[in-house]
């Protein structure tokens, strides 16, 4: 990966090759920026810079580093069982199908991987097992003389025994060693390991860089590519799944507006939660990465709503689907009076799910608050 490949976030690329020319690398470094952002990608083509910068043999480094197989290039991200490893999963078991997913879905993100490995209705994690076998590999001396580096992905997802069996490692690191901690999340790492690291925040992409690389990479038009670039959010992850009619968020829709209508009829008529507990026995059913997923693009459509309430519609992107729903119509039910509360409620539903909450109780509980929050006057 090059820096010539990335999409936008020029400040941050000038700012990556500028440091490390002069010398000045730190030891760990976090990369914070939401999914679509670039975080990844940055992270690798950096590393290449790393490793090949004073590489007497340049081509060389560039090729293994291309193809993911540099010996002082290391990689750890979330994991878990599948078919093919059935006990102890940590990342070098998976370094095959890693390399198949960032050369087709650099900006991919963790429901992409997991579904990669075939695991998508579980929850990856990056646990004790992955930190035992990061402390081994960076023990070794570098292979090539020069730098070692370790990206670590998702590293929110990283759990406490693995973060406390890391944290000495990522504080006094071997003489020429870089960790990358790469999250969407800053909040959900360990105070310790945040502390001891230098974060580097990333902004959502532009429209006019996600344009850019619509039309240089899936060679479509100037016009279809800026519908997508509004839409999406930032997000060039999202924007590729837009183009390539990725189902997931016309599904997401469907449930969404399912639950919002049966949540508005259920004040005053208790009849109707049967259609609430029939609606959330059905998306307990999906795995809980699905289950994130769709409580996230709650937020996000409630964000819209919020938006289009209070007439700021140079930042609403959303364009639904379904027949017989207007946003604008929905817009005045969600407002400065309620708005706070219903975040806080589906952030805890996401909370609960993530700790393996039962989903059933954690969705119905959500939808009888929903209820009542949603006629909550302004």
């Amino acid at each position: 990966m090059r820096f010539s490949e990335i999409l936008g976030q020029e400040h941050i690329k000038n700012h990556l090759q500028q440091s490390a020319t002069n010398g000045r690398i730190p030891h760990a470094q976090l990369f914070v920026g939401k999914e679509g952002s670039g975080t990844l990608a940055m992270a690798i083509a950096y590393a290449q810079h790393i490793l090949c910068i004073d590489n007497i043999d340049v081509d060389a480094c560039n090729l293994k580093c291309d193809k993911l197989a540099h010996p002082d290039l290391h990689f750890a991200f979330p994991v878990t069982i599948n078919d093919k490893v059935k006990k102890h999963p940590i990342s070098n078991l998976f370094l095959n199908d890693w390399r198949t997913f960032i050369a087709n879905q650099p900006y991919g993100n963790l429901f992409n991987w997991l579904q990669t490995i075939g695991v998508e209705k579980k929850q990856g994690n990056i646990g004790v097992d992955e930190a035992e076998a990061i402390v081994k590999s960076l023990q070794l001396k570098s292979y090539e003389g020069g730098f070692k580096v370790m990206i670590i992905w998702m590293a929110e997802k990283m759990n406490i025994a693995a973060a406390n069996k890391l944290l000495k490692l990522i504080e006094e690191p071997p003489k020429k060693t870089v960790f990358l901690l790469i999250t969407e999340n800053e909040e959900q790492i360990i105070g310790t390991i945040r502390s001891r690291c230098q974060a580097l925040h990333f902004p959502v992409l532009s429209e006019s860089d996600i344009v850019n690389g619509l039309i240089s990479s899936e060679g479509i038009s100037e016009n279809e590519a800026r519908k997508i670039a509004h839409q999406c959010d930032g997000n060039y992850n999202k924007a590729l799944h837009i183009l390539h009619n990725d189902s997931a968020d016309t599904f997401f829709e469907e449930w969404f507006i399912t639950w919002i209508r049966a949540a508005f009829k259920a004040k005053g008529n208790a009849t109707v939660i049967n259609e609430l507990i029939g609606w959330s026995d059905a998306i307990a059913k999906t795995g809980r990465e699905t289950q994130k997923r769709f409580l996230n693009y709650c937020l996000q459509f409630f964000r819209q709503a919020l938006l289009t309430n209070y007439k700021a519609s140079n930042l609403v992107f959303l364009e639904t689907q379904t027949q017989g729903f207007d946003l604008k119509k929905f817009a005045p039910f969600v407002h400065g009076n309620n708005i706070i509360s219903i975040n806080k409620e589906v952030n805890d539903a996401i909370y609960h799910i993530e700790r393996n909450g039962n989903a059933k109780i954690v969705l119905l509980d959500l939808s009888i608050k929903l209820t009542r929050l949603l006629h909550t006057k302004e």
